[in-house]
């Protein structure tokens, strides 16, 4: 299976460690890649104890995406149980549907003992869940048993896991799952709907004020316009405002005159001059032309 797959990609690499980690069952859940297709796993899982679901053998698919651990997996039953429905993607917190509260640490094996962990809570309308009554679900319980494996060459369920208590999870893991199962509750597929609509209402609204700012903070280059025609006045026929200008006093009226009647003297002066000019130039030609 090296030989497919480039061994530098981080999702191969997990993957290939897991698959050595989990290669043998234990009692409680096993699950293994399929020959061809690293990132498509078939697991099964035993009913927990003291539930409706006790002494059931369920079994199903992991699609894993190629972001992993990334992203989460997707989960698909292929057994009737009454808890989920089958050949459909379930939503959890450990799924595909929740990628905001799935953690990279986390690892199939964890995923699988939260589907254990999960399968006695109530299915609360969320997507993929179902409430069967708890008749049924013994019913199918005992009846999953006798069911064969999808995956050609392994047989019955039931021969796929340890006898019950022979080989359990550890402490650590059984807190792990607990943890994930109290810190994220189960939201119905009317909540994961609202909640869709509220992420992409909140980042509409978010690049919207980012846009208002934006065009705010650039310098109109024209004064806006009057579009108020309540008062049936329109915006053209403002009246002109006048700009009055502040009468002189008297004393820049004297001086104004003072300076007038100056420049008269001096032009009153120029024109006596130049008639005196031309009259004795006129007087010197006539001497000249007299006989003598």
């Amino acid at each position: 299976m090296e030989k497919k797959y480039n061994t530098r990609s981080p999702a191969v690499k997990r993957l290939m460690r897991e698959a050595a980690e989990m290669a043998s069952p234990t009692s409680d859940y096993f699950a293994a890649p399929l020959e061809e297709n690293l990132f498509e796993w078939h697991f099964t899982v035993r009913g927990p104890e003291d539930t409706d679901f006790q002494g059931g053998i369920y079994h199903g698919r992991i699609i894993v995406p190629a972001e992993y651990p990334m992203k989460p997996p997707d989960i698909i039953f292929l057994t009737p149980n009454g808890r989920f429905e089958v050949g459909k993607k379930i939503c959890l917190s450990v799924t595909g549907y929740h990628q905001e509260t799935w953690q990279p640490s986390w690892s199939i094996r964890t995923v699988l003992l939260a589907i254990i962990g999960f399968m006695p809570s109530p299915g609360q309308g969320t997507i993929g869940s179902l409430d069967y009554s708890p008749e049924e679900r013994r019913a199918l319980a005992s009846r999953s048993r006798d069911w064969e494996s999808p995956v050609p060459g392994l047989g019955k369920l039931a021969g796929l896991l340890l006898p019950p208590g022979t080989s359990t999870a550890t402490d650590q893991e059984r807190s792990e799952a607990e943890q994930i199962i109290n810190s994220v509750s189960l939201k119905s597929e009317e909540q994961v709907k609202r909640d869709k609509e509220a992420a992409a209402k909140k980042k509409a609204d978010h690049q919207e004020s980012r846009s208002d700012s934006t065009v705010a903070s650039q310098p109109s280059s024209a004064p806006p316009e009057n579009n108020d025609t309540s008062s049936g006045i329109s915006p053209r026929s403002e009246p002109v405002q006048r700009v009055e200008r502040p009468e002189p006093r008297a004393d820049q009226v004297v001086e104004s005159v003072a300076g007038g009647g100056m420049v008269y003297d001096v032009l009153i002066m120029l024109l006596v001059a130049a008639i005196a000019a031309l009259l004795f130039r006129r007087i010197n030609l006539m001497g000249q032309e007299a006989p003598e």
